[in-house]
C-alpha cells in the first residue's frame, strides 16, 4: 500500500503530513511508557509483514496488519506505523520521505478507525461475535486503506482514477488473509493475555 516519490501533487502531499502529524500527536499523549514495548513490537511486526510486497503502478500490494494495530494500540498505531514506514524508506527505498506523512496516513487512519468500530465486539465474551469481529476489522482495514490510496491518487490526478480502482480490486485477496491473521491473533490473546483487548472500552458483556 505505499505510495512512491514523485506521484502525488503538493497539496496532497502537505495534507497527508498535516493529518499525520495530528494523528502521531494524539498517539503520542496517549502513549505511556508501559506501552512503549508493545507498539515497537507492533511496530517490527509492520516492518516484517510489509517487506513483502508486489509493484502496481505508482503503489503495490503487501500484508498491512494495521487491524490487529489499530485494535491493540488505538491511536498509537500512528507513531508505531510511521517508524516501520520510516525504516522501510531509508533502508529500502519502499515509498519515500516526501510521502511519509500519505503513508502514514493511509495506513494508520484504517486502523484507528476499526479501534472504534470493534473494540467492543472483540471483546466480548461470545466467540462468535468476537471472531467475526475480529474477521471484519482485519478485512476493513485493508480496504479503508485501500479507498485512502485510491483517494489520493484520484486528488492528484483524475487519470489515476483506472489505477486506484486496480489497486483496491488487488487488494482483495489481501483483505480476506488480513482477516484472517486478525482473527488468530484475536483469539489467540483472548486465551493467553485477554487484557490487551481491552480497548477503550474495558471487558464488554
Amino acid at each position: 500500500m505505499h505510495i512512491s516519490e514523485g506521484v502525488l501533487s503538493a497539496p496532497v502531499l502537505i495534507t497527508g503530513a498535516v493529518l499525520a502529524a495530528a494523528g502521531i500527536s494524539v498517539g503520542l499523549k496517549k502513549m505511556d511508557s508501559d506501552k512503549i514495548p508493545l507498539v515497537a513490537v507492533l511496530s517490527s511486526a509492520f516492518f516484517v509483514a510489509s517487506l513483502i510486497h508486489v509493484p502496481i503502478g505508482p503503489s503495490s500490494v503487501h500484508l498491512i496488519i494495521n487491524g490487529i494495530n489499530g485494535l491493540l494500540l488505538g491511536w498509537m498505531c500512528f507513531p508505531s506505523i510511521l517508524v516501520g514506514l520510516a525504516l522501510q524508506a531509508i533502508l529500502f527505498q519502499f515509498g519515500g520521505i516526501t510521502v511519509l506523512g500519505v503513508n502514514t496516513v493511509t495506513m494508520a487512519l484504517p486502523g484507528v478507525i476499526c479501534y472504534y468500530l470493534f473494540s467492543r465486539l472483540v471483546n466480548r465474551e461470545k466467540s462468535l461475535i468476537s471472531l467475526t469481529a475480529a474477521f471484519a476489522c482485519g478485512f476493513l482495514s485493508v480496504l479503508f486503506s485501500g479507498i485512502f490510496v485510491a483517494i489520493a491518487l484520484v486528488f492528484t490526478q483524475e487519470s489515476f482514477m483506472s489505477v486506484a480502482k486496480l489497486i483496491i480490486l488487488a487488494h482483495l485477496p489481501v483483505m480476506i488473509i488480513e482477516g484472517i491473521i486478525t482473527l488468530f491473533c484475536v483469539a489467540f490473546l483472548h486465551r493467553v493475555k485477554p487484557e490487551l483487548l481491552g480497548g477503550i472500552y474495558g471487558k464488554a458483556t
